[in-house]
């Protein structure tokens, strides 16, 4: 089943969707058995996800799964291309000392992917946990609604901790997926486990318009409502209130910010430049208007 207008609105606004305990055990144990054997293949960037992997390998087997391939499609569609993947491995109190490692690897620093394009779109990543996660173990950790603030990835390393942060405590087969540009970084594991995450990032090969089932959309979706003076509650699934979800980091001001360039996502998305949530893009567009008309002299009378 392809994912909801409502699921993309999450994931427009916060940037990443998660998926408890999405694949069965018999494929989790199938890729943990491959990669203790070292049998994770190569993969040329700019290849077809639908011929990237053996036919008969565990990787092959997850992006097939129907699950899987529903929640790729309805964000890049069908077939993209694989832009690259990576097993991350943070070796467990008993494989440093097996390797006479004394301390646990650092966390690793925060930092976007590669956000050095200005496409309206995005590349989706999917992080894939095949065990369970323990916090001790030090699972990816994420800053949601971070990803449409595009920084250099220098000048976040310098963070530690930051409000609203997430970190992946969660069961075999979980599935994340990321918008790319989404702050992240791994955690230090003090278990004695290694930790198994496979990434994998995917470039759309068709305009990513209306991917998912839209089945939901209703006229009240594009209709304007009170915001500052509203004593109606909203619904937890209404598509404004969703796309306007407040996270814990944001500044008091500019973190209206976030709204306009998630509703600029969602537009594209929806192929719809008139579609606006609570008004924020709607004001804007209309003075400019306004400043476009006095600078070609033209009036109405």
């Amino acid at each position: 089943m392809k994912l909801s207008t409502r699921d993309i609105a999450r994931f427009v606004a916060r940037g990443y969707l998660e998926f408890p305990a999405l694949t069965p055990a018999d494929l989790n144990q199938a890729f943990l058995d491959e990669s203790e054997h070292g049998v994770v293949p190569e993969v040329a960037a700019g290849t077809p996800l639908a011929g990237a992997y053996p036919a008969d390998s565990a990787l092959a087997h997850l992006y097939a799964y129907e699950p899987v391939r529903d929640i790729i499609e309805s964000l890049v569609g069908p077939d993209p291309l694989v832009d690259h993947h990576f097993v991350h491995l943070t070796l467990g109190e008993e494989q440093r000392d097996a390797l006479g490692i004394t301390r646990p690897v650092p966390s690793q620093h925060w930092h976007q992917d590669s956000t050095i394009d200005t496409r309206a779109g995005f590349d989706v990543q999917l992080m894939w946990y095949p065990h369970d996660v323990t916090r001790e173990m030090g699972g990816t950790r994420f800053l949601p609604g971070s990803h449409l603030r595009i920084v250099s990835e220098a000048a976040i390393g310098r963070y530690q901790n930051i409000r609203g942060q997430r970190h992946v405590v969660c069961p075999a087969g979980t599935l994340l997926a990321l918008h790319h540009g989404i702050w992240h970084g791994g955690g230090a594991n003090v278990s004695a486990r290694t930790r198994h995450m496979v990434k994998v990032r995917l470039n759309a090969r068709v305009p990513q318009i209306r991917l998912w089932d839209t089945s939901d959309l209703e006229a009240a979706d594009f209709e304007q409502r009170p915001i500052f003076w509203a004593t109606t509650p909203r619904a937890d699934d209404d598509l404004h209130a969703i796309l306007c979800e407040y996270q814990p980091w944001f500044e008091a001001d500019t973190g209206r910010l976030e709204f306009i360039n998630r509703i600029r996502l969602f537009r594209h998305l929806l192929g719809d430049s008139k579609f606006d949530a609570d008004y924020w893009c709607t004001r804007l567009e209309l003075n400019a208007g306004r400043r476009d008309e006095a600078a070609s002299g033209v009036r109405e009378l």
